[in-house]
This record gives structure tokens, sequence and C-alpha cells, in this order.
């Protein structure tokens, strides 16, 4: 039988935690999903969220940062964008679901007279712009196999977003692979809305019967602890970045900072450092051992910088300062 679900919902958390909640519960059928996120990244299960995100960008612009269960590279969403999910017994596709999944997709996007086709290990292109990335996961016995679709998504916030410096970084991570992108709209032949292309590609994926089918209130409640205790937290979304070392180099007002940092996994700092011309009149180490053993985020670490007198350890460069040159 084939079931239709929306989430109802444009966050990211939520949305997320209702697709995991669909994967480990509703174990008889063939499932799709069509959602939608408003202004996020979303990252790889097995990425390291600092090395993906500008972190100045997203904090500046409200993007939310929510690490998914499947694995590939980092992606932005937001409402110009469709995610789709299907769900089904994972049978003869465990190691080999992406034809299976994406052709479908493929065959509906050439319904609409463009020129699409499966690129590479995870991508859908329309005239060798990406249009499209997937993943997948196996969990029980079933498999989840979900996509974007760039409809009419913000161009400058997709570079913005996600262009972290991987020079500042040295990790063990998967690296997201940067590809020429573009949206559908742009190579439709005749216009279409979102609402048109939701509808058409929910009635061209489902083919003959199905069922829409809602979780009830107790099924819910399932979902929103799911959203509370994992996807929105700091631990999910950086602290299970795989082990990480950064550097920057940057000349402020007050000298030249040169930091390092090692994070653990579990968002641990495991080791810290700074070197530079800055007029210092206390040795840095006390500060350096200080900051071992806190938690990679911001506000915790300028609590830890806040506690010292740092004029007398980096003469005029400033809090403000020492923490850029730690987390930007």
């Amino acid at each position: 039988m084939k079931y239709y679900m929306e989430t109802g919902s444009t966050d990211p958390a939520y949305n997320l935690a209702f697709e995991e909640y669909v994967l480990l519960h509703k174990t008889e059928g063939d499932f799709l999903l069509l959602w939608q996120n408003d202004n996020a990244v979303i990252i790889g299960r097995n990425q390291n969220t600092e090395e993906e995100i500008d972190r100045a960008f997203v904090e500046a612009h409200g993007v939310k940062v929510v690490r998914r269960i499947t694995g590939g590279g980092a992606v932005y969403h937001d409402l110009g964008n469709l995610n789709y999910s299907f769900i089904t017994d994972c049978g003869e596709f465990s190691h080999a679901a992406m034809a299976a999944f994406t052709e479908p997709v493929v065959g509906a996007l050439r319904g609409l007279g463009l020129n699409a086709e499966a690129s590479g290990r995870n991508d859908i292109t329309v005239d060798g712009r990406k249009v499209s990335g997937t993943a997948q996961r196996v969990q029980g016995g079933r498999i989840l196999f979900h996509g974007t679709l760039l409809f009419d998504s913000a161009p400058e916030m997709v570079a913005g977003a996600l262009r972290a410096d991987p020079a500042k970084f040295r990790s063990k991570s998967t690296k997201s692979v940067k590809s020429r992108v573009g949206n559908i709209r742009g190579f439709l032949p005749e216009k279409m809305s979102m609402e048109e292309f939701w509808g058409y590609l929910k009635k061209t994926l489902l083919q003959g019967d199905f069922e829409e089918i809602f979780l009830d209130k107790r099924e819910l409640t399932a979902v929103y602890e799911i959203k509370t205790e994992k996807y929105d937290t700091w631990s999910w979304n950086f602290g299970h970045s795989p082990r990480f070392d950064r550097k920057l180099k940057k000349a402020f007002p007050g000298g030249i900072l040169e930091t390092g940092i090692s994070v653990d996994r579990g968002g641990l700092i495991s080791a810290v450092s700074f070197r530079g011309d800055f007029l210092s009149r206390r040795e840095v180490g006390e500060i350096e051992a200080a900051l071992t053993g806190c938690r990679y985020e911001k506000e915790a670490i300028r609590q830890v910088l806040e506690s010292f007198p740092l004029a007398e350890y980096f003469g005029t460069i400033t809090a403000d300062e020492v923490l850029e040159s730690l987390t930007e």
C-alpha cells in the first residue's frame, strides 16, 4: 500500500524528527513525504558542522543549523526548496537504492520538459546544473531515501551559508562537494508556482491508489520529544561532529593573533594555542589551560575568556576579537 504524508511544518528540527519517527515506527507499506524547511543548513550525519558553514553568515541571517541521520554533504534549505522522502522495505535496494528512487524523480522532471538525469553518486542535474542531492539510511529492515529539489531557492543564501574556508580545518569528516547549482523554475518552458510544482510531484510520484495519512496526538507527542531531545540540541547539531583541528591568523588593531584549536568528538576543546605579536604581560598558557575541556560553543568560550583580565594577556586585543579568532 502507498501512503502519503506531509509534516505541516517548516521547522527543520521538527521535520527531521517527523521523518525519523515515520522511519522507525511506520514499518509496513511504501511512504512518500513531501516537506519544506525554512532558512536552514542541513548537515550530513558524518560531517564537522563548523567546517561546513559560515558561522557569521548563518548567525546574521537567522539560519538554523540541524544535523540529519543520513550521510552526504551539507545543503541549504529555504521555502524555494521542496524535499521528498521515500520510506519502504530495504529488499534488494539495501546497497543500490539510488537508481530505484531517483528514476521516478528524474522522470517527473523530464515530464516538465527538463533535460534531467542522475549524476555522480547522489545528484540529479538539469542541463549539467545540480537541482537535487540525495542521501539514504537503512534502519531495521527499512530504508529512508530523501532528497532536495531546488525549485526557486535564493542563490546568495546557498552560497553564503555554505562557504566555510576548508583551509582553516583539518579533520576526517565527510566533505561537501561543491557543485554548480540551478533552480528548476529557471529551466521550465512554462511558468509554474511552488504550489503547482508540489501538486505535480505528488501526483507523479504516487501514481495510482494511495492513502494520505496523519500522525495521531500520541505520535505527534513522540515527534516533539525526538525534536527537543535530539534535533534541537547543540550536542547533536554541533557536538556530534568528528574530531577536528582548525587554525586562523588574523590582524587586529592590537596586533596579530594566530589561534590553533583541536576539538574532540563530543564538541569539547582538547587543546588551544595563542600566538602573535600582541602585547601581553602574563602567560597566555593560563587561558589555554582554562579553555581545555570547554564546550566549543561561542557563549561557553566567552564565559571562560571573561573570567580573566584579558588586557593582561592580549594587550588591546578585545574579548570579542579573541572569540572571533576561535569561532569565526
